[in-house]
């Protein structure tokens, strides 16, 4: 009975041991590969910036004469600040055709960057004439950083984004900021912060409600898993690595905090962040 009830201990030690070593693995993959991607997998980094600008002028073939009208008369430039941290941050932006003070801040998505958000660049700047600044997020583009945020961070970087873009276009702004996807997100994120006085409005286009929310779908569909436990060991190596958690990183909470106007887009076509992930 001994020999049994040692066998039955050591059997179950074995999967507890097998299961934790698996679980660690699986959470240190995910953690890496959701946000740590190769620049040889994804084109967003520095030196994969030309297949940006081809893909954007190939998606939409009306910004290439504006880009270019831009940058015949020197109007789209970049500028660089650097975070709290000390990591160093970029951003494009263009001064609106005529003298203004409105002013849009656009947030660019997962594994995108600032030129990939030159369509809504055009829409505020051709269309509307605003001044714009379209910044890259950590690990994306010309910006510094170690991992993609996810927007949870990034809110911090976006309100110092915000702080000077009002500086650069003149200390009175009328601001609007529009993010769309993980941008989104980010923009919700950011809305439950403190407000300038210059900021009027929020548009968030298909952000998810909460890190844990998004990829925990993205893990049943990509890998046919459940979140628990990899995911939830992910955002614990997640808080220990980069000092923030899967859970803690909710949009809807910081939503929650938001007494300013935000419009709300999000369609039923949209298989990345579907409705029912979404806000």
């Amino acid at each position: 009975m001994k020999k049994r009830t040692k066998r039955i201990v050591y059997v179950l030690v074995s999967v507890l041991i097998l299961f934790c070593a698996v679980s660690v693995f699986g959470g240190f993959f995910l953690l890496n590969y959701a946000l740590s991607p190769s620049s040889e997998e994804k084109d967003f980094r520095g030196h994969a910036l030309s297949g940006s600008w081809s893909y954007m002028y190939e998606e939409y073939p009306f910004l290439k004469s504006w880009v270019d009208s831009l940058k015949v008369r020197g109007s789209l430039r970049d500028t660089f600040i650097l975070s709290e941290d000390g990591v160093r941050l970029h951003a494009l932006y263009a001064f609106s055709p005529e003298k203004t003070r409105r002013t849009a801040v656009i947030v660019h998505g997962y594994t995108d960057n600032a030129v990939r958000m030159l369509m809504i660049g055009y829409m505020y700047h051709h269309d509307l004439r605003y001044n714009i600044l379209l910044p890259d997020l950590r690990y994306a583009g010309e910006s510094g950083g170690d991992h993609i945020q996810m927007g949870w961070l990034d809110r911090l970087d976006v309100l110092r984004w915000m702080e000077a873009a009002n500086t650069l276009f003149g200390g009175s702004t009328e601001m609007v900021v529009h993010g769309i996807s993980m941008g989104a997100a980010t923009v919700m994120m950011v809305s439950g912060e403190p407000q300038p006085d210059y900021v009027r409005c929020y548009v968030e286009d298909c952000g998810y409600s909460s890190v844990y929310a998004q990829f925990r779908k993205e893990l049943q569909e990509q890998f046919g898993l459940p979140s628990f436990p990899f995911l939830d060991v992910a955002s614990c190596l997640c808080k220990i690595r980069y000092g923030w958690s899967f859970q803690e990183a909710s949009a809807v909470s910081q939503v929650r905090q938001c007494f300013l106007p935000m419009f709300f887009i999000h369609g039923s076509s949209d298989d990345y962040v579907p409705v029912r992930t979404g806000t």
